[in-house]
């Protein structure tokens, strides 16, 4: 497994686009992106950046209310480094933090349930608790949101950090969580 890097090159799905010049309008004024799409990105940003933040407020013990201000002003839809990150959807992303903080200890007992005795939660590094927790939440709170839909993002949410072994790992233990937490 790869170390953790919260600024490392990112998928160009996670990072905004520059067009020069600027993409033409469809005849009739209308965007050339629809608004689904938009928001899919958007959304695909929070959890990228939801993940990144809950891996900081493990190993910094920085509290919920300041991680977030920090990233509302200074991460999200910023250029660090020379990439310029999407923007996220902001109310997504708090939730996603907060809801992970609060229910912290519920949805590891939900990951623990699906992991092997001899590999426990502790054992598993920094970024991906934190991609299992996040998706757990997801799947948990967000009903919303579908479940294939939540399982594939942060499959790619993986897929930025790990390789395609661990991404299958994600596959399957939030494929697990989810048929615990979505019985339908």
């Amino acid at each position: 497994m790869s170390a953790f890097h919260p600024l490392r090159t990112l998928p160009t799905r996670f990072r905004r686009r520059k067009r020069f010049p600027p993409r033409p309008r469809r005849r009739y004024g209308a965007p050339t992106m629809s608004s689904a799409s938009a928001r899919s990105r958007s959304r695909s940003a929070a959890r990228l950046a939801a993940v990144q933040a809950l891996y900081q407020r493990e190993m910094e013990q920085v509290p919920v209310a300041r991680l977030l201000h920090e990233f509302h002003h200074h991460r999200l839809g910023a250029t660090i480094e020379g990439v310029e990150y999407a923007d996220a959807e902001v109310d997504f992303f708090d939730d996603l933090v907060s809801g992970v903080a609060a229910r912290e200890a519920e949805l590891d007992a939900a990951i623990a349930a699906r992991l092997t005795p001899d590999w426990p939660l502790a054992r598993l590094d920094r970024p991906m608790r934190q991609i299992l927790r996040a998706g757990a939440y997801e799947l948990a709170a967000r009903i919303d949101v579908p479940t294939g839909s939540v399982i594939s993002e942060y499959v790619d949410v993986a897929k930025a950090f790990y390789g395609q072994k661990e991404a299958g790992f994600v596959n399957g233990i939030l494929d697990a969580v989810a048929k615990d937490v979505r019985k339908n």
